[in-house]
């Protein structure tokens, strides 16, 4: 961008008054949210400010009854660049919002710490705070301005790649359940010809021993003939080879139809863990499918649900990917909680675990992002405060929205009877 991403303040001629719509900043003042470039304005107001405060701040110039929240959001866009008062609230609330993290940006002097410091704040997931501190700063270059502007755009894109991943998961479970199913079909069809050709050769023995018995009462008749008594004992030798014969057929006929029946088990078994990992995919990708075109303004049930769960709830997330953390923060400030993540140990401390969990209502964690000892000391600890907790199968945002949206209208965390001081 060639032009800075901000509007520089006009220096005022001598005994020349600052105009009705703005004030004069002090030398040294941070920038004002009016002074900031109008391209900027959607990505602060939507970042940095959740749905529920900037109703709330609306609802005093514009009427939000029936508006949705991408209404409310397009008219506080539009807004700040034509009406001072609406500037003003939003770049005052913005700054009670995220006082701490604007105070320690101030003291950063020059463009290279605001940099770092916005580094820090990128690779914690700390996004809003330090995104308003750096575009308000009176040290921060256009260059610099333009760079966290393309980071702050590069993470919206970080949900939809994750549902992608989930939906090529999702189709290579969906080709594993046809092989099983094939695999089934051919092991249970093999079954029941090894049991007719066993039935069969059961049949043909029957036949077989009632020949024999019919030879042998016959020789008893003839037994006077030498002759007719070779032949019986012949007959009979020959009758007991074939006795020997099937019934040794017989036994590896039921040993291949034993060894099939237990294979058909172990597949149907399969089978069900297949289809249970196929539904709960499927339920995390319509919650996600659900979640993005809530974030394009249409109100969904599933919103609905999110705002009565999340609501005024303290949620520290413990573990899961750098890549999808921030939309999930971002998702349960949207809908009126408050999220602190811990990454269980990797960088920040264990010991400020405890801590972290003494402030939470609700402690959520995948399994497959955190370790095993990072998750028996998490349980200790939420047994020890009496904090719920809740594990997700995945890092993923759509595990995270399918949790508190599911069947059951929202999560079943465990509970503990422990008494809670704070």
């Amino acid at each position: 961008m060639l032009n800075p991403p901000f509007k520089l303040a006009m220096p005022m001629m001598s005994g020349e008054s600052a105009p009705p719509h703005e004030e004069a900043e002090p030398q040294g003042a941070r920038i004002r949210l009016a002074q900031l470039d109008s391209h900027l304005h959607c990505s602060v107001v939507g970042t940095c400010l959740s749905t529920v405060e900037l109703r709330k701040q609306m609802s005093r110039f514009v009427d939000v009854a029936g508006a949705s929240d991408l209404d409310i959001h397009h008219d506080a866009v539009r807004l700040i660049s034509h009406d001072s008062a609406v500037a003003k609230a939003l770049h005052k609330t913005l700054d009670q919002r995220h006082d701490a993290v604007v105070r320690s940006f101030g003291r950063a002097r020059d463009a290279a710490a605001i940099a770092a410091l916005w580094d820090e704040a990128l690779h914690r997931g700390e996004v809003p705070g330090a995104y308003w501190a750096v575009l308000t700063h009176r040290d921060t270059t256009a260059a610099l301005r333009q760079k966290v502007f393309g980071d702050v755009h590069m993470l919206s894109h970080l949900v939809g790649a994750a549902n992608r991943a989930d939906i090529r998961r999702l189709v290579a479970l969906e080709r594993e359940n046809a092989d099983l199913r094939e695999r089934l079909d051919r092991q249970q069809l093999r079954s029941r010809e090894l049991v007719e050709e066993r039935e069969e050769a059961v049949a043909q023995l029957r036949t077989q021993l009632q020949a024999a018995e019919a030879k042998a009462a016959f020789t008893e008749a003839l037994r006077i003939d030498p002759d007719a008594q070779r032949a019986r004992l012949e007959d009979a030798a020959s009758a007991t080879a074939q006795v020997a014969l099937q019934t040794a057929r017989r036994e590896r006929a039921e040993h291949a139809a034993a060894a099939a029946e237990s294979e058909i088990a172990r597949l149907r078994e399969d089978l069900e863990h297949v289809k249970e990992k196929v539904r709960l995919l499927s339920q995390e990708l319509s919650a996600a499918e659900i979640q993005l075109r809530q974030t394009d303004g249409a109100e969904t049930a599933q919103g609905r649900t999110l705002d009565r769960q999340l609501r005024a709830k303290r949620i520290l997330y413990v573990g899961g990917r750098p890549s999808s953390t921030p939309a999930i923060r971002e998702l349960v400030l949207r809908h009126g909680g408050e999220f602190q993540r811990h990454d269980g140990g990797l960088e920040d401390r264990k010991g400020l675990l405890a801590s972290a969990i003494s402030w939470a209502d609700l402690v959520v964690f995948p399994v497959d992002c955190v370790d095993h000892d990072s998750v028996g000391n998490l349980k200790r600890q939420c047994a020890r405060q009496s904090v719920a907790f809740m594990p997700l199968r995945s890092a993923s945002v759509a595990t995270f929205v399918a949790a508190f949206t599911g069947p059951a209208e929202g999560p079943q965390p465990t509970q503990h009877s422990m008494c809670r001081h704070r």
